[in-house]
């Protein structure tokens, strides 16, 4: 007998253990029991000779009449056995390619069943490399009809090998399985009408009918939930036992004397969450919540806010930025928003002032001096900076609140760097996204955070305006692109030209969706540049940007484009890649042109163009396509055009992406340990395994009386980075 920890070799044998390994990395039992079937082949009904149909699965029972061995051409390995099979009425041909060893079962006079797929070839019907059950009740018509009804599991497989192969080593691995104790306590089992595990497990692979199937599915998913959500419930019990300082504010504060400064009203959402986030602020225990909201739909100010609360309360607060440019966007539109706030200490300076410090990797030695000196005395109310703000070598005054900005590009070990500096005391936590999450994809990757989110956009926000062009087949429209290009900047205005690839040959910067192998080359910011200037923007000064040129280079080239197109060292057309997705924040930029927009993701689309129309003005999107106009990738751009509703996008993004995406990539090539959960369909599976994670670590936080989850909360954990996302 075997256990699901057992390696494979001393169960199916080194021959079939080796390819197992090597080609689809299942080395015990549980992988390979966990290797689930992608779906089931029925062999089609029972059906006699003269009744067959071309393109129909049937199922037959013959005897075998003839029987050869055609060897491959040219004395090659494989060639085909080809048999002559009769009911006594009518034959029929069974093809078998690179299985000569069929010929040893296939003897004249054995009496078999044979199922697969009725062809015709040169009109004779035959069935190619059929399913084969021999046996001595093959005659017996209820023995042939329960084989005929059986259902096959067809396997994800490799040319190396193939679902039957798989399916020969996991019935021999569950015929030596020991029965399997159940992972979850019985209530769970009871109260949410589960199959025990035992049984769920050997039924996927080898179910009665599809409605075992279905049943075997929801258990084994079922189980994969509440595993991650033990863990997502175990992170939000470690956070709320530990002691933070709380910072209420003060009602005649920075906070309160910036709100009656703003020269605009705020959302009743940006209200609503600020509220919100004041009262965790409030608590003896560290926030821990996620701001998602659309682009434009103002969490810089909801954040802002709460950084000010913070400051009121006597502590310091961080704005963590993944790049150069972008923390210093935010370091000048916070000082920006304060006016006479960021003034502690100068003439005009307010009397609640604080100062605003900025650290990046970039500054020079004097600049860094003098920014540490500001945030280790606490001079420096907010400090904005980027990954040099982890360094041990930056000491804080006291560290009340880290916000971090595009969440999904900072690690939790990164974090940690600051959420760990004061033992036993934790800073609150802030953590900001503009792509929108669907509400499962929360559930799932996020779950041990409190989720916020901001749905309105401020009063006079611009909608941009997207459409579709043709390429390929709608030459002039391109000609009307450039010809609107020049329009916007002779109106002072400036405009983003995005591609995939900085140069011919290379390949694409960023994640893009995989692309056909006949599929048109795509565009390249340099030579795309190229063809600009000798061409339709002769007159209009252009720039390229990307991730090959120094950091230095990017931040000079965004500083010019940022300035406006009436500087006179300014710049009109900025063609970029990706990398100007997130963040960057262009006043007069009004139109953005994006080349080959069917090779991008939808959500990331959706950033991108959240990159024009930042000032309120009408903006315009150009979706350039080489994609046929009836294909799904043409559609799939026009639904993007058709709507500027990120959470809407958000569930398109999910509904076409492999969750595999959605989720993140595994560590060190091995294989996730979501198989069968499925965010997008499993709503009501996730938010039951939830309520039950959340009573299991309420009475029982370190699993002591569940050690078959523990067990699979740490090999999850050990396995997948998505959890690392949250």
């Amino acid at each position: 007998m075997a256990g699901l920890a057992d390696g494979l070799r001393d169960v199916v044998g080194g021959r079939t253990a080796k390819p197992l390994a090597e080609h689809l990395q299942v080395e015990t039992v549980g992988d390979l029991l966990q290797h689930y079937p992608r779906r089931y082949e029925s062999r089609g009904e029972l059906t006699d000779l003269a009744d067959l149909v071309p393109g129909e699965q049937a199922t037959i029972v013959a005897e075998v009449k003839s029987c050869r061995t055609v060897p491959g051409r040219g004395g090659r390995r494989g060639g085909r056995v080809e048999a002559t099979v009769t009911d006594g009425r009518e034959t029929l041909t069974l093809t078998f390619f690179n299985q000569v060893w069929r010929a040893r079962d296939l003897r004249p006079g054995r009496r078999g069943l044979f199922s697969g797929k009725v062809g015709d070839y040169r009109g004779r019907l035959q069935l190619v490399n059929p399913g084969c059950h021999f046996a001595d009740d093959a005659d017996d018509r209820e023995a042939a009809e329960i084989f005929a009804k059986e259902l096959i599991p067809v396997y994800p497989a490799t040319s190396a090998v193939d679902s039957p192969r798989i399916a020969k080593a996991v019935k021999v691995a569950l015929q030596m399985l020991d029965p399997l104790p159940d992972p979850l306590p019985a209530e769970i089992v009871g109260n949410r009408t589960l199959l025990p595990f035992d049984a769920a497990l050997r039924a996927i692979h080898s179910p009665e009918d599809l409605a075992e199937v279905g049943r075997a599915r929801r258990r084994l998913a079922y189980d994969e939930a509440l595993v991650l959500q033990v863990i997502l419930a175990q992170r939000r019990h470690e956070t709320a036992v530990l002691s933070a300082i709380p910072r209420p504010g003060t009602a005649d504060g920075l906070l309160g004397e910036f709100d009656a400064d703003l020269p605009f009203q705020l959302t009743d959402g940006q209200l609503e969450v600020g509220k919100r986030i004041a009262e965790d602020m409030a608590d003896g225990h560290p926030m821990h919540r996620l701001l998602q909201g659309d682009v434009g739909s103002g969490k810089t100010l909801v954040a802002l806010r709460a950084m000010l609360q913070v400051v009121d309360s006597g502590g310091q607060a961080v704005l963590l930025a993944p790049t150069e440019v972008l923390a210093q966007q935010h370091y000048s539109n916070v000082r920006e928003l304060l006016g006479p706030l960021a003034e502690s200490g100068l003439l005009g300076g307010s009397a609640h002032a604080t100062r605003v410090a900025l650290l990046t990797g970039s500054m020079t030695a004097a600049q860094r001096r003098g920014a540490l000196l500001e945030i280790a005395s606490g001079e420096a109310g907010i400090v904005v900076g980027t990954h040099a703000l982890l360094q041990d070598q930056v000491q804080y005054a006291d560290l009340g609140l880290i916000v971090v900005d595009e969440q999904h590009r900072f690690g939790v070990e990164q974090r940690s760097l600051l959420l760990d500096r004061v033992p036993g005391q934790r800073p609150h936590l802030l953590v900001m996204t503009a792509t929108p999450i669907p509400r499962t994809v929360a559930m799932t990757v996020f779950g041990d955070l409190d989720v916020s989110t901001l749905r309105e956009r401020p009063t006079g926000a611009s909608q941009v305006v997207s459409h579709v062009v043709a390429e390929l087949t709608q030459p002039r429209h391109m000609d009307r692109t450039w010809q609107r290009v020049s329009e916007e900047v002779a109106a002072g205005r400036q405009v983003f030209v995005v591609c995939p690839r900085i140069s011919e040959g290379d390949s694409a910067e960023g994640e893009l969706l995989e692309e056909a192998a006949e599929a048109p080359a795509t565009h390249a910011v340099l030579s795309l540049v190229d063809e600009l200037v000798a061409g339709p923007l002769a007159e209009v000064r252009v720039a390229a940007m990307h991730g090959r040129l120094p950091a230095e280079e990017k931040d000079r080239l965004m500083a010019r484009f940022a300035v406006g197109p009436t500087a006179e060292d300014g710049l009109d057309v900025m063609v970029s890649t990706t990398v100007i997705e997130v963040g960057v924040d262009v006043p007069a930029a009004a139109m953005m042109v994006i080349m080959d927009a069917d090779r991008f993701g939808v959500s990331q689309l959706h950033q991108l163009r959240g990159r024009v129309g930042r000032a309120g003005q009408q903006a315009l999107c150009l979706l350039v396509t080489k994609a046929d106009p009836e294909s799904p990738a043409f559609e799939r751009l026009q639904r993007i055009a058709g709507t500027n509703d990120g959470f809407e996008l958000a569930q398109l993004d999910l509904e076409q992406r492999r969750e595999g995406d959605v989720l993140g990539a595994v560590q060190s090539g091995r294989r996730s340990s979501l198989r069968l959960l499925s965010v997008l369909r499993d709503v009501d599976l996730i938010q039951d395994a939830r309520e039950d994670a959340a009573h299991i670590v309420a009475t029982d936080p370190e699993l002591a009386e569940y050690p078959l989850l523990a067990a699979a909360a740490d090999e999850l954990q050990q396995s997948s980075d998505y959890l690392e996302k949250a």
